[in-house]
Parts: C-alpha cells; structure tokens; sequence
C-alpha cells in the first residue's frame, strides 16, 4: 500500500487533538485569531482529511475582539465519552511579557455537527486545557500552569482537578501532577489509561526548532510519574535537515484494528533562514507498544512517509478552487476576531461584499476574508468593485500573516479623488507596524469600474498583477519576499508567532462610513517551484 506523505493536514493545523468514535477519525486544531473558533477534520482511513466544522460561531462562546495577533484559540482537546462529544480550548487574551490572561472553557455536543453548547468557564490558570474521561465514570481536566515569577520556571508543570460536568466546574482537590523536563516548557497534557498505567503525553521545548513529545506514566492518575527511558518520544530537534521540523505536541489514537497512531504539529521550513511560511501542520507517525511505554516508529525523529490504513488522494490537493458566493461563504475561508459577521461582509446575487471598517491589522474589527496558503507555491486572483473617495478608503488583494506582515494590493484613491492602485506592505515591521516607506509608484486607473487583482508566488518570491475591464494582466510593483509571511518572521521573540500565511480580500473605510467593496470571485490555484519542499 502506497505511504501517505506528511503532513496530513497541510498548512496552518496546528496543536492537533485526535479522536476515534466507532470507524469515524477526527481532528481538532487551533485557529487563533480567526474565526470561527477550532478546526475539526474528519477521516475514515487516516489518510484523506475533510474539513466538517468550525464549532464556536457565536460571540456567547467566542469573542476575539482585542486578541492580539497569535492569541485567541489555542490548543482544543476533543474527546468522546461514549454519549457525546467535549471540546476544550483556551481563549488567550494576552500572551507577551510576563503575564498571560488565558481563558479556558469546555463546550459539549450530541454530534461532531452540533449543537454545540454554550460553555462553561473553568479557569484561567494556564493554558492547552484537556479532559480525560477514566472508565469510572470521572472526568478529570488538567492544563499546564504558569508561574510569572518564574519560581522555578514560568511553565510551572500540569496541574489536575475533578470536573463535574452537572454542576458545569472544576471539584475536589487540584495537584500539580508533573513538573516536566530538562527540556522545559511543559505544555499540552493528554491522558491515556491502558493496561492499568495512566500515561500522560505533554509538549516540551517550546513550539520552534527544539520542540518534543515527552511521554510519562503512573499507576495513580495522581502520580508520581516515571518518564519514558527513551524520552523525548518524538521530536527534530537533533536531526536539523530532517523533513519535518518542529516537531511535538501529540496526541495518540488506535484503530479498530489495535494499531497505534500519533499526531503532531510540524513545519516544513523553506530558506537559509528556515522560515516555515506554512505555519505549524499536522503530521502523522506509526506507534506501537512495547514493555508498556509507547514508541513511534522509526523515532524519535518523525517519518515524512507513514504506513496509514488508507491511501492518499493527491489529485485533490491540486485541484484549483474557483470559489463563487451563491451560497454563501465557503467553508475554506475565515475572518478574524469578531463573531459579528453582518458588520464586516455579506453575500448577495453569487458576490461577496466587504463593508470598509478598520485598517489591515486591527486587533478589533477589520474586513478580512482569507483562506489558508497550503501550498508553497500558488496563483490568487479577484475582481473588485471599489469607489473610493480618498487615501483612507483601499480594498484589494492581500498576503496575510499579521498586523506586522502582510502584502496588500489595493484600490484606493489619491486626496484629490482620482482612483489608483497602491500596494502597501509591512515586511516584519514589529513592534512598530508600519508600513515599508518608500511606497511603490501608484498606478492610476479609471474612477469607475471593476478591477481585477492577482498575485503570484513562486518560492519566496511574490509578484502582484492588475487589469481593467477587457485587459491581461500586467505587473505591478517589485518582486517581494513571500517568506516573511512566516512563524519565524511573524513578530514576536521566540516561540511567539503560531499561525500561518492566509491569502484573501480585505477593505477597509477609516473615514467611518463603512464603504463596500464588493468582489466577483476568488481562485485560488496551487504551483510547484524548484524550491518548494515537499520531499526533503
């Protein structure tokens, strides 16, 4: 049987929490700041994913407005306990600096469709909250802990506690069951319980270039836990030319059949600089038991090519996505923030209309509607309809990573009214957010009319592309480094930009009036490219 390339879920999936109910896979992911909140894919055969849900889609259960960039939703743990569906996440507030403000919350449903519940609160005391439902009936929920004062370390280790889950709220008493590693940073706890051992899967390292799976188990759920002989279980940290790098925080599934499976976040870095412009992805590795402690097949260093129960329909990943309005948004495409979505677009007579509100990378309420770049290489392209009447009024074609690195072709017009296509870019602008100065030379175009905008992406070089009504299209502005719209260059120190680069439509009015840019179409068409590392 041919081996399904990794990784499974490819560009921006990242913190995957897996599941098996009867012959149905599923993997939820966080989204950060773009809404809806938490990505859930289904599988049959672990080898051909298909995005089913984005489960919290209304502001009672998620509210992003003010989230800085690489906050929001992180790390979801989906579980089953045989009547219905939990989903935990975190909505963090606040990352940078001393403190995090990070918000946990558990939603429940009677499908993986929905209804999904209002949520409970649970705590705030760290993040990549789980749950663990023991085969007596006990639901147990853990986070890793964080400690500002650094006494010894800031992630102070997994702290445990009962939830009832009639009363909604945590119980009884709380232990800090595993104060982690050498290798620091502990995170993103999972529990298993298997041939009387409770196990218990963490992240450690930080989520960059020595990120691990660190594997741990005990007779008592309370511990103490024994970490593995061989740990860490699965990481590149050591192996720098390996394909998948940044490899760790897992989790495991078996099949009906009794093999072992775990999932990971990964990146595929492209550059001398090592920049993931993909962002954190979900692979797949083979496990299997031996003296009770698990081991990944072929480990620690992750397989690039995995031995699944199905095969790999690549054809798809290649297909163009030509995608129209008539029914609605599609379900590719997100926004960012705010679960208000009638003040930022609407669809209408097969169209997607933007209503201009704040500038491109506003943490509050801005008009943008993207999708994924899951291809190293790619084609974008839009038609727009746009009057503007001044410098402050712009829409077009965006590149989007966050407030500090974007490209961004736009229609727009000079003071004197006179329309014009201007790209505006911030390339790795932190912590100011500016613009890059000198602006490329603006074209002027007619007042009126629709315009069609595109952008090519080759490797790391970027080209954007323009044409009136009956027209090819033609360059405009210098050829940019795509790269950039990466983890790497996202902004933040070290281990602090998560998600990945998006490419969409955006408008934006800071005269206040909310003016509409409406746009006929969006294509999306994959590329390949000598650089691209799909292999090595």
């Amino acid at each position: 049987m041919p081996l399904v390339r990794n990784p499974i879920l490819p560009g921006f999936n990242a913190d995957p929490s897996i599941l098996r109910v009867g012959n149905d896979y599923y993997i939820a992911t966080s989204t950060f700041e773009w809404y809806p909140g938490v990505q859930i894919h289904h599988s049959r055969d672990l080898a051909n994913w298909e995005l089913v849900t984005r489960p919290l889609t209304r502001k009672s259960q998620l509210d992003m407005r003010g989230d800085p960039d690489s906050c929001g939703v992180w790390a979801p743990c989906l579980t089953h306990d045989g009547d219905k569906f939990w989903l935990v996440y975190t909505d963090v507030k606040r990352k940078d600096g001393s403190f995090k403000d990070t918000h946990n919350y558990i939603v429940s449903a009677p499908s993986i469709e929905g209804p999904w519940s209002d949520p409970f609160y649970i705590n705030s005391s760290g993040f990549d909250p789980s749950l663990f439902h023991d085969d007596d009936g006990k639901k147990w929920f853990m986070n890793m802990l964080q400690d500002h004062r650094r006494r010894p370390r800031s992630f102070a280790g997994i702290v445990l506690q009962e939830f009832d889950p009639s009363a909604g709220r945590l119980v009884g008493p709380k232990k800090n069951i595993f104060l982690g590693t050498d290798l620091d940073l502990v995170e993103g706890p999972h529990i298993y319980k298997r041939n009387g051992w409770y196990y218990l899967l963490t992240a450690e390292g930080g989520t960059a270039y020595h990120h691990a799976c660190t594997l741990a188990r005990s007779r008592d759920i309370w511990g103490p836990y024994e970490v593995h002989p061989q740990n860490p279980i699965l990481s590149s940290k050591d192996a720098p030319f390996a394909a998948l790098q940044r490899a760790g925080h897992g989790d495991i599934v078996e099949t009906p059949e009794g093999r072992t499976y775990m999932v990971h976040l990964g990146g595929r870095p492209t550059t001398q600089e090592r920049r993931c412009v993909l962002g954190r992805e979900t692979s797949i590795q083979e496990a299997f038991w031996q003296d009770d402690w698990l081991f990944v097949k072929d480990g620690p260093v992750p397989s690039l090519r995995v031995d699944v129960p199905g095969t790999w329909d690549e054809s798809r990943y290649w297909e163009e996505r030509r995608y129209t309005f008539e029914n609605g948004l599609h379900k590719d495409f997100q926004w960012l923030r705010t679960p208000e979505t009638e003040r930022i677009f609407a669809t209408q007579d097969g169209k997607l209309t933007l209503f201009g509100r704040e500038t491109i990378g506003s943490w509050f309420e801005q008009a943008l509607v993207a999708r994924r770049q899951t291809h190293f290489s790619y084609d974008a392209e839009t038609a727009v309809d746009f009057s503007p009447s001044d410098e402050r009024q712009f829409a077009g074609l965006t590149a989007y990573y966050c407030r500090y690195n974007f490209f961004y072709l736009t229609v727009t017009a000079h003071s004197d009214g006179q329309r014009e296509l201007l790209i505006l870019t911030s390339e790795a602008s932190w912590p100011e957010g500016k613009i890059s100065m000198p602006l490329a030379s603006p074209v002027q175009i007619p007042n009126e009319g629709k315009v069609k905008l595109a952008l090519r992406i080759r490797g790391r070089q970027l080209q954007f592309f323009y044409a009136l009504d009956g027209e090819e299209l033609k360059k405009i502005g210098p050829v940019y480094d795509a790269s950039i719209l990466s983890d790497e260059c996202g902004g933040h120190q070290a281990h602090g930009s998560f998600t990945g680069a998006f490419v969409g439509m955006a408008c934006s009015d800071v005269n206040g009036t909310a003016l509409p840019a409406t746009f006929d179409y969006f294509t999306y068409r994959p590329a390949q490219h000598v650089t691209d590392r799909y292999e090595i």
